[in-house]
C-alpha cells in the first residue's frame, strides 16, 4: 500500500495541493482513507487538517455503493469480457463476509474499521449490498468503522511513521 501512496504523492503532488492529493487518495478502492492519512503524513498535511479530508473522500463513495452497485453489477455482467470480472469481485467480496454475515452490524463495523488487506469502506459497502443490509444499517456501520479506521490510522501514521520520519 506505501508504494502506490507514495506513486499517487509523487504523480499528482506536482499538480494539485497536497490536500487534494490526499482526498483523491482517500477515494481509491484499497488505498480509501487509511492511504489518505499515510499520504498525509507523508506529505506534513496538519493531521487537523488530515482527518476531515481524508473521512469525507473515504465516505463519498459509500452511499453510492450501497445503492447502486448491484443494478451496476447486474448490467456488466453481460458485457462479454466484463462479466468474468464481475463474477470474481463478487466471489471474492462474499468470500470476506462471513463475520458480516453472523454479525451483520458490528461485523460490518469491524471489518472497515480494522485496517487490513482487502477490508475498508468500499469491500464493506460491496458485502452490505451484495447482502441487502439494510441501508440505513449499513451505512451507519460504515460509518462507524471509518470513525474506527481514523482513530487507527492517525495513530500510526502520526504516530508511529510520525516518529520514525521526524
Amino acid at each position: 500500500m506505501e508504494s502506490l501512496v507514495v506513486w499517487f504523492t509523487d504523480t499528482l503532488g506536482g499538480y494539485i495541493s497536497r490536500e487534494f492529493v490526499i482526498f483523491i487518495i482517500s477515494m481509491i478502492p484499497i488505498l480509501e482513507l487509511r492511504g489518505g492519512l499515510v499520504a498525509a503524513s507523508l506529505l506534513q498535511v496538519p493531521i487537523t487538517v488530515a482527518v476531515p479530508i481524508c473521512i469525507i473522500g473515504n465516505v463519498i463513495p459509500v452511499p453510492f455503493i450501497l445503492l447502486f452497485i448491484r443494478q451496476i453489477f447486474k448490467w456488466m455482467r453481460n458485457v462479454p469480457v466484463i462479466g468474468s470480472i464481475i463474477q470474481k469481485l463478487e466471489k471474492r467480496a462474499m468470500g470476506k463476509s462471513d463475520s458480516i454475515k453472523k454479525y451483520e452490524f458490528w461485523g460490518l463495523v469491524l471489518f472497515v474499521g480494522v485496517p487490513l488487506p482487502g477490508t475498508g469502506a468500499w469491500t464493506g459497502s460491496l458485502i452490505a449490498a451484495l447482502l441487502e443490509v439494510d441501508f440505513k444499517k449499513a451505512i451507519l456501520a460504515v460509518l462507524v468503522g471509518i470513525a474506527m479506521a481514523t482513530v487507527i490510522m492517525s495513530i500510526v501514521s502520526y504516530g508511529l511513521l510520525g516518529a520514525i520520519i521526524g
